[in-house]
């Protein structure tokens, strides 16, 4: 990409590259706030809540497997619209859910639906955006993802407001992904609209290959045999990044459960979230220039920290008479650390995969950080049900400790674009 395009015509994609993000998300965050609600609702303990909110990044998980694969063969629109239809038939059977079980397998779905959907995106920013630029933009669509974890508690709250139903959060998230999908059909195809690139034009000449001989080539790459190809880089990055994950999942799935362990109710509890969703949104930018000027390790390790003395501070407050107000001071604290590394996960995927076909290794990369996420939710699930859940927070701030050595021994200091 030349110099004259370092802008990297941002105002021609931006509305057909983050509208449907932020349209998926919003429904997400609409529905975060209330599972462990829908779970107890339905007959479950505070622990079998928490495993049951777990499901949802364990289905990221199951979908980081075919997800690299799906997308390189069928194109990251097509992949989005299937992702939003199965994300539909998972609301759906949430909604009419009679059991735990089959809200667990709900979640599940919106999980695999979730995980197909940001790869497609993140694919998309890897293949088109300047490294000059990586980290803004990348940055620029977790802030997309944060947007809708912003708006979304607060419809979730005034819809409970308004009409008493725990469940009425889960027909928010239908029609936003009905509306996601509207978007992916009339809006040009942002890859089509971006066109040729300098960059697409220089991987072509150092590997020519015709595209659909590419895109053959990228199904036979399957998600294990990248693993095995990249597992020095995965294990040396990946450790680090898969608890940066863990914690950003710990503190989707405890926030809720605090609510319900301290006995407020869920409008409630999602507007507590939604305030400090603000926090969160509002610091997207600031971490990707932070990163693009002086490197990953400035946004990544601090706010690994961040999030590391939230969850003890949590843990520490439970059983004070001042609880809820402790709960919201925590939740502002955790969205201002997580907000300060907006992107940083995509951000490094991006540097390390391979130029000419980044989905395989992307795939490779999500699937390593979303273990993390997925092993977090039932971490504290597990530790829930066998001690309580101000141990399971102070346990999951422990580990947060761990990340940030290994990402003190193996991220780079230097600025990548230098």
């Amino acid at each position: 990409m030349t110099d004259a395009m370092s802008d990297f015509r941002w105002r021609s994609i931006a509305l057909p590259a983050l509208l449907p993000t932020a349209l998926f998300s919003i429904g997400e965050g609409a529905i975060l706030p209330v599972i462990p609600a829908l779970a107890t609702d339905l007959g479950a303990t505070l622990a079998v809540a928490g495993f049951i909110a777990a499901m949802l990044t364990l289905g990221e998980l199951f979908g980081d497997i075919p997800s690299g694969w799906i997308v390189s063969r069928i194109g990251e629109r097509t992949a989005m619209l299937y992702a939003t239809l199965v994300a539909i038939a998972g609301l759906v059977t949430s909604v009419l859910a009679p059991h735990p079980l089959v809200l667990a397998v709900g979640i599940l779905l919106l999980g695999l639906a979730t995980a197909v959907f940001a790869l497609a995106r993140h694919a998309f920013m890897t293949s088109f955006v300047p490294i000059s630029h990586r980290a803004r933009a990348l940055s620029t669509l977790g802030g997309t993802f944060r947007f809708g974890l912003l708006v979304g508690p607060f419809i979730a709250a005034l819809v409970l407001n308004l009409t008493g139903d725990t469940g009425a959060p889960l027909w928010i998230g239908v029609v936003c992904c009905v509306a996601t999908g509207i978007v992916l059909l009339t809006l040009p195809d942002p890859e089509s609209t971006f066109g040729v690139t300098a960059a697409s034009r220089a991987r072509a000449a150092s590997e020519p290959l015709r595209e659909g001989e590419k895109l053959v080539r990228d199904e036979a790459v399957g998600l294990f045999a990248t693993l095995v190809a990249y597992r020095s880089v995965l294990l040396r990055l990946g450790t680090g990044s898969s608890i940066v994950a863990a914690l950003r999942a710990s503190r989707q799935v405890i926030l809720p459960l605090w609510g319900v362990s301290i006995g407020l109710d869920e409008a409630h509890t999602a507007t507590i979230i939604g305030i400090a969703g603000g926090i969160d949104f509002a610091l997207f930018y600031t971490g990707g220039q932070i990163m693009d000027r002086f490197g990953r390790l400035f946004t990544a390790v601090p706010s690994l920290i961040g999030l590391g003395v939230g969850h003890i501070g949590l843990a520490f407050t439970h059983d004070l008479a001042s609880r809820e107000v402790w709960f919201v001071v925590v939740a502002v604290f955790l969205s201002l650390s997580n907000g300060i590394g907006a992107g940083v996960l995509m951000t490094l995927g991006a540097d390390l995969a391979p130029p000419g076909r980044p989905a395989p290794f992307l795939g490779a990369w999500r699937f390593c950080n979303d273990a993390g996420g997925a092993a977090a939710p039932l971490l504290i699930a597990g530790l829930t049900a066998a001690f309580s859940l101000p141990i399971a927070a102070a346990a999951i701030g422990g580990l947060a400790f761990v990340g940030v050595g290994a990402l003190l021994r193996y991220l780079p200091r230097y600025s990548p674009h230098r």
